[in-house]
């Protein structure tokens, strides 16, 4: 309910929530890294120093140094070029991931729990058999299944991922399809596709997106996970996992080749968790709690 005082206009949901959301400290630094993680991702060529792919064997294992601030691997090659590059790699493979499983899982779950009846008994079994399995032994054997590469990856864990984004959707559906106005629409003749357009999906995009948010820091250490065993991205691609499987038998002589990659993965894993959990204490709060804004008081 909005209780309004004169010459004060309504608010959107988003701008409420981005009202909210610019006042918590922490959420905006978080954002702030996440476009610049972005940036790096898209400007890569024009941000690393050297071909990420370039060897020199006569730089092979080289300490960071002003030439070449994280060291060289085994074949020569910039570390912090391939950690670069690695930015685009782990981020696109992770946001693809994200838009499948979020269509996909979105998508059956608003039928099961719209339909109801047989549709939602196949979807919700096959879904329950997925998830009977441990998420990330069951992504490793289906790549192992159809073999090492980045697609394969991709492919693996969302088979593995979608389940979940179907039950949430269908148990968001579930909640609204009882709703008045729905039973309205559907009366007064509406399509089956502007009902999702206009109705439902208005109402379980945000819990999906703060789910979906929360998710990418898993999804990126199951993607560097399957790469670093040797069963999602193949060299001579740079990507984080991989760097870390290539360095492992340095540990010792050349710990750089651990830092670097290890690290990047620690930070942009937190930063996204940090990003995924003040989205939903944001959106917790929007929902429980009174607040004020340009002279207007949400209940």
């Amino acid at each position: 309910m909005f209780k309004k005082k004169k010459d004060q206009t309504y608010q959107s949901y988003w701008s409420i929530s981005w009202n909210i959301f610019k006042k918590n400290k922490v959420a905006m630094v978080c954002l702030f890294i996440v476009i610049l993680l972005c940036l790096i991702a898209l400007f890569a060529p024009l941000i690393a120093p050297y071909d990420p792919n370039k060897q020199v064997l006569t730089d092979r294992l080289m300490k960071p140094c002003g030439q070449h601030w994280f060291g060289t691997d085994d074949l020569g090659r910039d570390i912090f070029s391939r950690i670069i590059y690695g930015t685009r790699t782990t981020l696109v493979m992770a946001f693809s991931l994200l838009a499948i499983v979020f269509f996909v899982g979105g998508t059956l779950g608003v039928i099961a729990g719209f339909y109801g009846g047989i549709v939602d008994n196949v979807i919700m079994k096959i879904s329950d058999m997925m998830m009977a399995f441990p998420g990330l032994i069951l992504a490793i054997a289906i790549a192992g299944i159809l073999g090492p590469s980045t697609f394969n990856a991709v492919l693996a864990i969302s088979l593995v991922t979608w389940p979940r984004y179907a039950r949430l959707a269908r148990s968001l559906t579930l909640k609204i399809r009882k709703n008045t106005y729905i039973e309205v629409a559907i009366m007064g003749g509406i399509t089956p596709l502007n009902l999702f357009l206009k109705y439902l999906l208005p109402n379980i995009f945000p819990t999906m997106l703060v789910t979906a948010t929360i998710d990418i820091g898993m999804l990126i250490l199951e993607i560097t996970s399957l790469s670093f065993l040797g069963v999602g991205v193949q060299a001579p691609i740079p990507e984080w996992g991989l760097m870390l499987n290539e360095g492992r038998l340095y540990i010792f002589k050349a710990p750089w080749l651990i830092y670097s990659p290890g690290i990047a993965i620690i930070i942009v894993v937190v930063i996204f968790n940090l990003l995924g959990d003040s989205i939903r204490y944001i959106r917790s709060k929007r929902k429980l709690k009174k607040y004020k804004y340009k002279g207007e008081e949400f209940k």
